[in-house]
């Protein structure tokens, strides 16, 4: 098992950061949305994000892949790390607010250790981990509304629809470790962007249409955040990060990510989330910092 490192005052500053990009994205996606349906706001994040890695690894003098292989494993990597999360969670940002699209999001780390429980021998559900996983879930299910599992309407379809895009994270995780984790991180993330660009291109043709250029400025403004610092950028920060945190203190972006996107859900959409909410991602947190707790130390 990977060995936990102390996080430094510059992996802090770094790890702070990549929260404040990720929680400010789900506002930007949210605005985009007001002009763009959702099939086609998933590929511009993908498409520009694509170019944006392929143009670093170029400059960077990295091989780009041959193998059929390794283009198939993007294609799947696609699909569970992009196309179907990114999908799910733009719909489900239609039907409930920013902030509790971010809290449930956090769930992503709560079903990445069971998932990768099922798969590794190394990731085993101690006491501990378990402690935070049933954490996890009983705060994912205050946040929703155990009541609200049991009755249908467009909102409840939504958080369960943003939930299933974080089983799919879980997944992906998977998924690369093995197939890709022998590539650069650089390349398999430019890889698994073309891989997502691939699919997402003949869905919204067919779902939306040809995508219109003729948008406005504050609609590009989104675009361009969500596609090329949330995505890309975030990217190539995320590999600095786990280089000097390592992965089990890089659950706590997770913990970053709702309090930006509430407050900016706040300010400027003028949201406000139900109390429980607020409760959910409280004993959620907890979960997750038994779990950051649970991976041993240097």
């Amino acid at each position: 098992m990977e060995q936990q490192k102390h996080l430094s005052p510059r992996a802090w500053a770094e790890l702070s950061l990549l929260g404040l990009i990720w929680g400010a994205s789900f506002i930007s996606i949210r605005i985009a949305l007001d002009t763009i349906p959702v099939m086609t706001s998933v590929l511009h994040r993908t498409f520009w994000a694509m170019l944006a890695l392929w143009l670093v690894v170029w400059l960077r003098g990295l091989s780009v892949p041959s193998s059929p292989r390794l283009w198939f494993g993007f294609l799947v990597m696609g699909l569970l790390n992009n196309v179907i999360p990114f999908s799910l969670m733009a719909w489900g940002q239609l039907y409930i607010d920013t902030g509790l699209t971010a809290i449930l999001n956090a769930a992503t780390a709560i079903f990445g250790v069971l998932v990768a429980a099922l798969f590794f021998s190394d990731e085993r559900l101690t006491s501990p981990r378990l402690l935070g996983v049933g954490l996890g879930f009983f705060g994912v299910s205050i946040a929703i509304g155990v009541g609200n599992l049991t009755s249908f309407s467009l909102q409840n379809t939504a958080q369960l629809a943003i939930l299933a895009g974080t089983i799919s994270y879980a997944f992906a995780g998977v998924w690369a470790r093995k197939h890709l984790s022998s590539l650069p991180p650089i390349v398999a993330a430019a890889g698994m962007l073309t891989g997502s660009t691939l699919f997402l291109i003949p869905i919204a043709l067919m779902t939306d249409g040809i995508p219109s250029l003729s948008l406005p400025a504050v609609t590009w403004a989104a675009i361009a955040y969500y596609s090329l610092i949330a995505t890309a950028g975030a990217y190539l920060l995320y590999y600095r990060v786990l280089a000097m945190a390592g992965s089990g203190n890089l659950l706590l972006v997770t913990l970053i990510i709702p309090p930006v996107a509430i407050v900016l859900g706040a300010l400027l959409r003028d949201e406000a989330l139900d109390p429980r909410a607020y409760i959910g991602f409280a004993v959620l947190s907890a979960g997750l910092l038994i779990l950051n707790r649970a991976v041993p130390r240097d």
